[in-house]
């Protein structure tokens, strides 16, 4: 641990930073979503001097996390690179249990964060537990109630919060999730979506479009005063049927609108790259990419009149700009959106998303800007104040035990 100079701590200092010592928090991140949820927590870490945010790179999805970081100024301070043959689940969490378990042994960490519901959260949770060092799940709560939908996410998040010590729920309707599991209700902060921190962060910034494609789009929405329908399709249960009517329906929507163009940033895997390339290659007026930055997804939704998606984050992040989503899935662990009146759940079924398309585009439906049902922007303050009363809770236990 390193030492920094003594006075640095505010009138609600701990014994911690009486002492000035720095202890380690560690990040996990193996994902872009991960990053993004994580990056406002490292930013507000940064300002309480005996604690020091450290984030670590699982190599889950190399190249994606460190692009996800670069607006906040950030980057990986570790990275644990992986050797994928097959892309098994048993395969990533094998490799990196014994990585995670080294990296926390060497480095001794006060706290593993882990976010969301990934195999790299479910490492890392394991690995701290282990270890016997206090695992704290951010967006913590989420549930469809059925281990088979999404997969294998809800069975992740559902095993992380039976050995998590904090539980930084992102809703209220999450913290009762969690409550009705019979967790701890002391362990159980509602904190919002770090997600809405980010956005709020990248979306100031104003930053110019980068994607080609993206920019080409602007110009001939700009030049002919169409709209744009953001489409984005990535889940493993959307591959294969379930995905060929998704598209179907979206090559329909843009036929039936003729100043609806379509942008649609295409999953890396192949399997799914050559499913949508197969249904929607060729239309004027749908705009096939690489998969965006995040200030450039943030610009396509910004100016969105529309999104047809299975993505749990942009459900989070479109009510800020007041956007209407159709969610093409079955079942949504963020009910908060559909509650609200900003997200309707409409499955895969062609015929009835097209239905509600229409109905959204030929309303030209705006809905209200500024009430996120996810969060106020200010959620990675309340995390880190959480992350503080713990630490702090477990320096007196240790003091005591000791």
């Amino acid at each position: 641990m390193k030492q920094v100079p003594v006075g640095l701590a505010g009138p609600t200092g701990t014994a911690r930073e009486e002492n000035a010592v720095t202890d380690e928090v560690l990040l996990l991140a193996g994902t872009r979503p991960e990053a993004l949820k994580v990056a406002p927590v490292a930013l507000a870490l940064e300002e309480v001097p005996w604690l020091r945010p450290v984030i670590v790179h699982s190599g889950q999805h190399v190249g994606m996390v460190e692009q996800a970081l670069v607006p906040f100024g950030l980057r990986p301070d570790v990275f644990l690179p992986l050797r994928r043959e097959i892309g098994s689940q048993a395969e990533l969490v094998s490799a990196l249990l014994p990585r995670l378990d080294e990296l926390i042994v060497r480095r001794g960490p006060a706290a593993v964060l882990v976010q969301g519901d990934t195999s790299t959260a479910l490492a890392g949770a394991l690995a701290g537990y282990w270890r016997g060092v206090p695992v704290a799940h951010l967006e913590a709560g989420l549930r469809t109630g059925d281990l088979g939908s999404p997969f294998p996410e809800e069975g992740n998040r559902q095993m992380i919060a039976r050995i998590a010590a904090l539980h930084l729920a992102p809703t209220e309707a999450a913290a009762r999730a969690l409550r009705s599991e019979s967790l701890p209700g002391k362990q159980i902060v509602v904190t919002g979506n770090t997600v809405v921190d980010a956005l709020t962060h990248v979306a100031g910034a104003g930053l110019p479009a980068r994607s080609p494609v993206l920019a080409g789009l602007e110009r001939q929405l700009d030049a002919e005063g169409g709209r744009l329908v953001l489409t984005t399709l990535h889940r493993r249960e959307s591959w294969g049927l379930p995905a060929d009517r998704v598209l179907a329906a979206v090559r329909s929507v843009v036929d039936r609108h003729r100043d609806v163009h379509v942008l649609l940033p295409v999953h890396p895997n192949p399997a799914v790259r050559a499913q949508v390339l197969g249904a929607l290659q060729g239309h004027d007026r749908i705009w096939i990419c690489e998969p965006l930055d995040y200030p450039d997804l943030v610009r396509a939704l910004r100016r969105s009149a529309l999104v047809i998606t299975d993505s749990g984050g942009i459900q989070e992040e479109a009510p800020s700009f007041g956007v209407p989503v159709l969610v093409v899935r079955d079942s949504t662990e963020r009910t908060e959106a559909v509650d609200a009146g900003y997200a309707w759940l409409v499955g895969t079924d062609d015929t009835r998303i097209v239905a509600e398309a229409d109905w959204v585009l030929s309303s030209g439906l705006r809905l209200p800007t500024g009430r996120n049902p996810f969060g106020d922007g200010q959620a990675a303050g309340r995390v880190v104040s959480a992350l503080r009363r713990l630490l702090g809770a477990r320096e007196r236990e240790l003091v005591g035990a000791g």
